[in-house]
């Protein structure tokens, strides 16, 4: 029996992910930026709420009101004006958030910190999946990023959990492998490569790949920084919204990370 458990536990992983799927693939196809910018407003606050309660933990007081605000906005910010819509979003909650410092002796630099950082971190960096959005063969490029990450995190937990021997951070997260690494790293580049093969991208097939790469690598990266927030709150997972994923920010804390590191990727590569 314990040996299912990893195959059950992959399934029900895998169906949470493609109910999210959809509703990401329904607002690429048929919102448009502004549509995406919708779902994002509603991951990013949802995700925010998570990550403000594992600060709330550590004794750190942000402000959830600014924060949250900040997460919803950007989204739209960047569907309507852009990257300079996005970093106008992005300097208005630092100047409120020092307004605030100021205004209240009471309030400490660590909570002015976790507010912006709070927020740029889930807000700032998921509003880059609607900048994709806007690129030449932004559907596409979206489509790609989406699944890349969907890819990275079944491929990764189902080769890691059944065949993982080389423990990759054990202090961090203990079930994390090489094994899977390797396994996530092959399927999000072929995710990417595949796209960039079927579809009229207008980017050659290595540039694809080395974007796939640079996607991988910033999935494992969200996935870890996210476990190593939760192991300093001590808790196991950020929420319980989500079977098999537990919250939206442990099931969404490699597509933040992908989101914004993808996009300075496809442009080093030469998309517009």
């Amino acid at each position: 029996m314990a040996g299912k458990r990893p195959l059950k536990d992959f399934w029900i992983r895998t169906a949470s992910a493609l109910a999210i799927g959809a509703a990401f693939l329904t607002a690429i196809f048929f919102g448009g930026p502004l549509g995406l910018a919708v779902v994002c407003a509603v991951v990013g606050a949802l995700s925010a709420v998570e990550l403000f309660a594992l600060f709330r933990r550590e004794h750190r007081l942000p402000n959830e009101v600014f924060g949250i605000a900040a997460v919803v906005a950007m989204p739209f910010a960047a569907a309507t004006h852009g990257l300079a819509g996005l970093g106008a979003a992005f300097g208005a909650l630092i100047v409120v958030s020092l307004a605030w410092h100021l205004a209240f002796p009471q309030v400490k630099a660590s909570d002015t910190a976790a507010t912006v950082f709070g927020a740029a971190y889930v807000g700032f960096s998921l509003a880059h999946l609607v900048l994709i959005r806007q690129l030449d063969a932004g559907t596409e490029l979206v489509v790609a990023t989406v699944a890349s990450v969907w890819a990275n995190d079944s491929f990764a937990y189902l080769v890691g959990s059944t065949f993982g021997r080389h423990k990759m951070a054990p202090s961090i997260s203990p079930r994390k492998s090489w094994e899977g690494f390797a396994a996530g790293t092959l399927f999000t580049t072929a995710v990417w490569v595949i796209v960039g093969t079927v579809s009229d991208i207008g980017l050659p097939v290595g540039a694809m790949a080395a974007v796939g790469l640079a996607a991988s690598f910033a999935a494992v990266l969200g996935d870890l920084a996210e476990s190593r927030l939760k192991r300093e709150a001590d808790v196991k997972d950020s929420g319980r919204l989500l079977p098999g994923h537990g919250g939206f920010l442990d099931r969404f804390d490699s597509m933040i990370v992908v989101s914004v590191v993808a996009y300075y990727a496809l442009i080093a590569v030469g998309a517009r």
